[in-house]
């Protein structure tokens, strides 16, 4: 497995998330997935990362961050979030969510960023299980869907190491 830095709006990309909207919609019950305003400039280095892990040409797996500071959506200076996590079905188990998310908080501490925050739902256990297991903690919530009962807001200190 590679991960390679892709644009946002690159097309392996694109169809990733379009899986993973259809995912949101099935566990949720909505028709609309997740709502949250994302566009390709905000991936770009060094405000942001966008990932996918790739088996030779096929993706399977995706992740970024983006910048955040201080705003009227509950966000704070210095602030990175992790959007997009995600795995397609037949490619859960192998570790690639752990390995993407490993290489988004190592780039996000290297541009400077000091905490990693991250949204996800309730109806999402094995997204709350990974985080939880990588030291994530609930916190205050955040961003387009913080008044949302089901809503989970997670962060971690991103420290630089000894």
């Amino acid at each position: 497995m590679q991960l390679r830095a892709t644009a946002f709006d690159h097309p392996d990309a694109v169809k990733l998330n379009d899986q993973v909207q259809l995912e949101y919609i099935e566990r949720y019950g909505d028709d609309e997935g997740d709502a949250t305003p994302l566009d390709a400039s905000m991936f770009v280095p060094p405000r942001g990362l966008y990932l996918l892990a790739y088996n030779g040409d096929r993706p399977l797996a995706t992740g970024g961050w983006r910048t955040q500071d201080a705003n009227d959506m509950g966000y704070s200076n210095g602030d990175a979030e992790l959007k997009r996590m995600y795995v397609v079905p037949e490619a859960r188990g192998l570790g690639l969510a752990r390995r993407i998310l490993a290489a988004l908080e190592d780039d996000a501490r290297a541009a400077g960023r000091v905490r990693m925050v991250l949204e996800t739902g309730d109806m999402q256990p094995e997204a709350i299980a990974l985080y939880t297991s990588s030291g994530y903690e609930p916190c205050a919530k955040f961003g387009h869907y913080r008044f949302y009962e089901s809503s989970r807001c997670m962060a971690k200190p991103l420290r630089l190491a000894a």
